[in-house]
């Protein structure tokens, strides 16, 4: 089984890095990597079976094509791989955000099973949430490629239409993420911790906040109960940030991303 991936970008990297470290004998997986940027793929080559500066030559032993450039170049590769795609072998799979699965099948000679993907930058450690639609697929199709995406983390088939939400609460919910880990990490400092030591515990706190979800399959709202004793600390400090806005201003950002 050979994926080849075309771009080699922080998303295209990602996933080429993320799939070589979790394959492992019994898949009999070659990765590889295809960018017209040659210093990108001087630095893939650590983390990729073979590089290619020609996309055509990338594809030519490929099972399964991951196509991870910019969505304006999407219809720009797909036009130069057009003839050498073979529908009875190959699978596509997108992560270009906002190119539907209509647009790109629009421009095929044939009908091909074709798969949508949005993943985060975790990917390259195995913890990406990666959402997936799909187009023309089988059962067998959709198992293969679930897959080999859950090496890299979690793995949820949605809707097309759902898609543009998923972006919002997973691709740009990372930085969202981020920005209260430096939020609260400021918050640490300015009570008299370094910023190392507070975005090592504000980090630390949020994977164990998302491991208790995931875990327990309870609500947040459960959780935070346990924490939150008659006047306590923390319905305090709930309450605070209530007050200045906090659940409306990220619902407010993940509507306006969307």
């Amino acid at each position: 089984m050979q994926i080849t991936i075309i771009g080699a970008g922080n998303i295209g990297g990602a996933i080429a890095r993320g799939l070589f470290q979790q394959k492992n004998a019994s898949d009999q997986l070659q990765v590889c990597l295809s960018d017209v940027n040659k210093e990108k793929l001087e630095e893939a080559a650590s983390f990729c079976d073979q590089t290619f500066t020609n996309n055509v030559q990338a594809i030519a032993e490929a099972d399964i094509i991951i196509i991870a450039v910019k969505p304006w170049l999407v219809e720009i590769v797909l036009e130069e791989i057009n003839e050498s795609l073979n529908p009875e072998r190959h699978i596509l799979v997108s992560v270009a955000a906002g190119v539907t699965l209509e647009t790109i099948n629009h421009r095929l000679q044939y009908v091909f099973p074709i798969y949508r993907l949005i993943p985060n930058t975790a990917i390259a450690l195995g913890s990406s949430m990666t959402l997936i639609a799909s187009q023309n697929t089988t059962d067998e199709q959709d198992v293969l490629i679930g897959r080999f995406f859950e090496k890299l983390g979690k793995v949820l088939f949605i809707p097309e239409s759902l898609m543009s939400a998923a972006t919002s609460l997973t691709s740009c919910g990372i930085a969202y993420a981020l920005r209260y880990i430096r939020a609260a990490t400021e918050g640490g400092v300015e009570m008299g911790f370094s910023a190392t030591q507070a975005q090592e515990m504000v980090a630390q706190t949020l994977i164990g906040a998302a491991t208790l979800l995931l875990h327990n399959h309870s609500h947040a709202e459960a959780e935070i109960d346990k924490v939150t004793t008659p006047g306590g600390l923390t319905i305090k400090g709930l309450n605070a940030m209530e007050e200045a806005g906090f659940t409306r201003a990220v619902i407010a950002g993940l509507k306006a991303s969307r």
